[in-house]
């Protein structure tokens, strides 16, 4: 079932920022199982506010399968699409559960691209939510459709539904298994077939998936900061390269089934981004705390890129809200440490009510979104050498016309540090940044100071890679996609790639 409302995207003139990828949860064995999901999804808006569905499984105890899945989606947020309790208590009945926030780094806005996707085939009902990108579905589509399939979406998920209904293997558990090893990319699952809750990560890592337990349930997320909404314990992530299936086999040891991809790199590319900016800080992401890497790369900024005060003339130290609060509580930790008198203060305020616009492009429209969005606190600023802590900078419009703001205020000095470095190019694996002659640090070939000069900065200093990835783990196989930053992809990517490419 969908929620009949036409499709609506995030205004174009969002603050200027990466985009979330999308947010998946999944549920097995509790008779909450929807409205599990449902908080869950609350608590990962932040990973897409395009649209959200929940597909649910309840059991019917005859025919040939012993279940039966509903579904509901539409578009809008969480509390949005499920404004109406009865249909989590009512329609969506049952012990498990698959649900999906939608942001489209592939497949338009389409109310067909709403997920979860669910089939009826051969082999009973299959539902599936999925956040990443495919690298090789071009290929995978055409030889789909040479062989009669069709499509209902421009979505590279749909793949992987076609795929399993598709495979020859002997059983249904092992024609999903065929699927996943013939699609390459990014892509962290859940699934739901018949009576079998199913959780996959992509060889590589690159997004997040834990695991966590709720009594006797079991609960799947995208962050940690799912389940503490559910009250569900950690118990560890989904290893890239583990299919998990939950079902009556697991009465005999209490553990889910697990099998492996066949592909095994040498080592792990989990995305570096997650904890720079997508993930929330209260989360726990590829076995570290978002918020103790986010201080970590706030204090190697500060080491790297001290902007000098005293008593005297002390350095008032600003995050942009909310993502760079943590990086700016390192910054200042560090200049404190190094002897430099720094002050952290809240000299921005980010106003969270705004909600969608229907405001136009213009240079006029985009200067009243970031007057909408935030306001200084000009006893903060005036007068002040003031430090502005950001996670990055992608085209740099809302940088510019954020400096212009604080400006209004008359600090004294306004100097930038960005805890990531330049980006460069786009992203395959499921961030939606801009095309590379959109960013501005590849429009200036990573110039910083005429980066500088553009956004209207008195000095700007970038985290530089190695630093960045010297506040990250590496033990074991642990390691990470830089991409965006470099402009190398350690899995094969279609040439000219974009969002749009299957639309009909």
């Amino acid at each position: 079932m969908n929620r009949p409302l036409t499709s609506r995207r995030p205004s174009t003139e969002e603050i200027d920022k990466p985009q979330s990828n999308c947010g998946i949860v999944g549920i097995y064995g509790d008779p909450a199982a929807s409205t599990l999901t449902y908080y869950g999804l609350h608590a990962l808006q932040h990973r897409g506010q395009e649209a959200s569905g929940i597909v649910s499984c309840f059991s019917t105890a005859n025919g040939e399968h012993s279940s039966r899945l509903r579904i509901y989606k539409g578009p809008g947020l969480v509390t949005e699409v499920f404004e109406n309790q009865s249909l989590l208590d009512d329609l969506l009945i049952g012990d498990m559960a698959i649900g999906h926030n939608r942001y489209s780094t592939t497949g338009s806005d389409n109310l067909e691209n709403i997920q979860p996707f669910m089939v009826n085939y051969r082999d009973g009902q299959l539902a599936v939510a999925h956040n990443g990108n495919l690298t090789n579905t071009r290929a995978l589509r055409r030889r789909l459709q040479d062989e009669g399939t069709i499509f209902q979406t421009s979505t590279d998920t749909e793949v992987i539904l076609h795929l399993t209904a598709r495979s020859t293997a002997a059983t249904p558990e092992d024609r999903i298994m065929d699927a996943l090893n013939t699609v390459r990319g990014a892509y962290s699952l859940v699934m739901l077939h018949n009576d079998t809750l199913i959780a996959a990560r992509d060889p590589h890592g690159f997004r997040p998936l834990c695991i966590g337990r709720r009594g006797e349930a079991w609960v799947i997320a995208s962050e940690t900061c799912a389940l503490d909404i559910m009250q569900a314990e950690y118990v560890r992530e989904v290893e890239p390269g583990e299919v998990l299936f939950f079902d009556t086999r697991m009465e005999e040891n209490g553990q889910p089934v697990t099998r492996r991809l066949a592909m095994e790199p040498e080592r792990y590319h989990h995305c570096i981004f997650e904890y720079i900016y997508f993930s929330r800080p209260d989360s726990r992401v590829f076995g570290e705390n978002v918020d103790k890497i986010r201080r970590k790369l706030g204090k190697a900024l500060a080491e790297e890129h001290p902007v000098h005060g005293t008593p005297d003339d002390p350095v008032f130290i600003m995050s942009v809200p909310d993502s760079s609060n943590t990086a700016a509580i390192g910054f200042q930790r560090s200049s404190f440490k190094q002897g430099i008198e720094a002050r952290y203060e809240i000299g921005m305020i980010r106003n969270h009510y705004i909600g969608r616009t229907f405001i136009q492009p213009g240079q006029e429209k985009r200067e009243m979104k970031v007057r909408m969005k935030f306001n200084t606190v000009r006893g903060v600023v005036e007068g002040r050498k003031v430090v502005i802590i950001d996670d990055s900078i992608v085209r740099g419009t809302t940088s510019r016309l954020l400096l212009n703001l604080i400006r209004e205020a008359n600090p004294r000095e306004l100097h930038v540090r960005i805890s990531s470095p330049p980006i460069m190019s786009g992203c395959p694996y499921g961030m939606d940044f801009p095309s590379g002659e959109e960013l501005i640090a590849a429009q200036h070939q990573g110039d910083v100071d005429s980066i500088r000069r553009e956004i209207g900065a008195d000095t700007l200093g970038y985290l530089s890679k190695e630093k960045m990835l010297g506040c990250v783990s590496h033990e074991g196989k642990r390691g990470y996609c830089t991409g965006c930053f470099t402009g190398e992809y350690p899995v094969p990517v279609e040439e000219n790639m974009r969002k749009d490419q299957h639309e009909m």
